[in-house]
């Protein structure tokens, strides 16, 4: 079949690298001049299959509330005069009770378990080399209560196979030993000796690389005005180029990866998608003391931040801001991330040198995407996976790829499929 693959992030990329290797002809599509240079670019870092406790919990509604007017918080609803934006608010309401959120873990843990095996797999057939770290992620918390918190959560997330210890605070700084320098905040932690980490921009276009190599065309500079439709399946993408030239590409099947703009397409052909774009920041710092710098990736609980050792650079990531789909870069919320890597690395950096970056990520109330069939017959959905993107990529792609082509996935997951929509898709429970 020829299957055209909408966007050419990390899942695009990803999606197109499975379809060629199920035996597919596959064309990518995307805006941009070349693969990874929106959500993709400079995220996080992790692999994080420990980083699977949903931002909807039982304690979440009442930590917006006092976050709701706080120019730096860790999650902040910019509240709009935006339907869409308040669909997606009580539906993360709902997802908030403790029975969701254990079924929302459930499956985030199968989905990364899985999709961190494919990416080893495709590491060490392809020899890819995206400045990767497979030393864990060690999760720190500096509140005795979100510390008590998050023990029910590792508990289920140990369930489905995650492995994830409880560490005592010297036992933080014995496996990172750059967090002396923060030790008397710390309260405790929880570490993923088998999560990793990696410059996911950088394994986008190392990966397109190989799809060109394997036969996928590319068509970039190239902007997706829309799908037109004929009996109850697409037949072609409108598209144009950088000179506007506008031109209709035919197709067997199409496949949804274009993160937070997947749902405006999707609404076109009477798909509704539950995503609305979670605003998020990074900061990119010059290692400047070596001997004071982390090795080990680590998750701040506090203030939500990740940080990640790529090479010579020190990423640090976090912060989600539901405000519509603005990419200015905000200072103040800049300069929070560097003064909190300040306060807990004051060896580390001065924060001269400092790159920010901020990107719109597909976030889903239930912070599980979307993968499976849609309501019209011949378009695929692989979009809306939030924070974990990078995380879930390449299971996501093998995953769908296999169900283009009839076959049942080696995961336990919440797929979608054109038998399960309601007028406002969510994934439903796994079988």
């Amino acid at each position: 079949m020829h299957i055209i693959v909408l966007g050419a992030g990390v899942t695009g990329i990803s999606t197109a690298w499975y379809l060629r290797q199920a035996g597919h002809e596959v064309t990518v599509i995307d805006r941009q001049p070349a693969a990874g240079l929106e959500t993709s670019f400079a995220n996080g870092g992790q692999i994080s299959v420990s980083h699977a406790e949903p931002w909807a919990n039982p304690g979440a509604p009442l930590k917006v509330l006092k976050w709701l007017m706080r120019e730096d918080a860790p999650l902040l609803f910019r509240l709009r005069a935006d339907a869409a934006q308040w669909r997606w608010g009580l539906q993360f309401l709902r997802e908030c009770t403790p029975g969701r959120t254990a079924h929302n873990i459930r499956n985030i843990v199968s989905l990364g378990l899985y999709s961190r095996a494919k990416l080893r797999a495709l590491r060490r057939d392809l020899g890819l080399d995206y400045d990767q770290r497979t030393q864990g992620i060690l999760h720190f918390y500096t509140s005795e209560a979100e510390y008590e918190a998050a023990q029910e959560p590792a508990r289920i997330m140990r369930e489905q196979g995650c492995e994830l210890d409880m560490k005592t605070p010297d036992e933080c700084v014995a496996i990172e030993p750059a967090l002396a320098q923060c030790r008397a905040q710390i309260v405790g932690g929880s570490m993923t000796p088998s999560d990793e980490s990696g410059d996911a921009h950088k394994f986008t276009q190392a990966l397109a690389a190989r799809c060109a190599a394997a036969g996928v065309r590319f068509r970039y500079d190239t902007r997706i005005l829309g799908l037109e439709r004929e009996g109850g399946a697409i037949s072609r993408v409108i598209t144009a180029n950088a000179d506007g030239v506008v031109s209709r590409l035919a197709a067997d099947r199409f496949v949804l990866c274009m993160g937070s703009f997947s749902r405006a397409l999707a609404r076109d052909l009477g798909v509704s998608l539950n995503i609305y774009p979670a605003k998020g920041y990074s900061v990119t710092l010059p290692v400047i003391a070596p001997q004071h710098s982390y090795q080990v990736s680590l998750t701040d609980d506090e203030y939500k931040l990740v940080f990640s050792r790529l090479g010579d650079r020190l990423r640090i990531a976090g912060t989600a801001e539901l405000n519509g789909y603005d990419t200015a870069l905000n200072l103040v919320r800049c300069e929070a991330i560097v003064r909190r890597t300040r306060e807990l690395f004051p060896q580390m950096t001065d924060g001269q040198g400092a790159q920010f970056w901020t990107g719109l990520r597909p976030a889903t109330p239930s912070n599980l995407p979307y993968i499976g069939q849609s309501a019209v017959a011949n378009l695929y959905l692989n979009t809306g996976h939030g924070t974990l993107g990078w995380t879930h990529a390449c299971g996501s792609a093998a995953a769908l790829a296999d169900l283009v082509d009839g076959r049942r996935p080696e995961l336990d997951y919440a797929f979608t499929a054109a038998t399960q929509q309601s007028a406002l898709m969510q994934p439903k429970f796994a079988a």
